[in-house]
């Protein structure tokens, strides 16, 4: 580890790469601007606009079977999922946002293909459009992460 601070191992270049990004249509208000931000990111650090796909799910509990299908393929280098869970009266906010963890990071790990966690877990409406308001900041970490960790798989399997 460098001394100092940290590098980016696999740099935030995404020319060459192609992405697939799952987005929840659920909150659409907020995924939609995640969505927008993760796209923006992506085209801006050299992603071609064919090699970015975009799938829209019902809700963030779809994402990790839709993910995992992408993924599967091959033809990703990495799955950003973008959605947003929002607390409400219930507990199914926390089934809801446990399920999508877990089955984002399942996903991955049974493809070996980086697949993203861009879901907002939130307590309320002020908190999502905090989290979005920066020029959809959330979804623009979930472009850079993918970006990085497909660089870095890439140079795991080349090595």
């Amino acid at each position: 580890m460098p001394q100092g601070g940290f590098r980016v191992e696999g740099g935030l270049d995404a020319s060459g790469l192609r992405f697939a990004v799952v987005t929840a249509r659920f909150n659409a208000h907020v995924t939609g601007k995640l969505y927008d931000g993760c796209h923006e990111e992506l085209i801006g650090r050299g992603a071609a606009t064919a090699d970015v796909e975009s799938v829209e799910v019902p809700g963030s509990f779809e994402l990790p079977l839709v993910a995992k299908e992408l993924a599967a393929t091959r033809r990703f280098d990495a799955v950003v999922c973008l959605g947003a869970v929002i607390r409400g009266d219930t507990p199914h906010f926390e089934y809801v946002s446990s399920a999508a963890a877990l089955g984002v990071q399942r996903a991955s790990m049974d493809t070996g293909v980086p697949v993203i966690f861009g879901v907002l877990t939130v307590d309320n409406e002020e908190q999502a459009m905090a989290r979005i308001s920066e020029t959809s900041h959330t979804g623009r970490e979930a472009a850079l992460t993918a970006i990085e960790v497909a660089h870095t798989m890439r140079r795991i399997r080349q090595t």
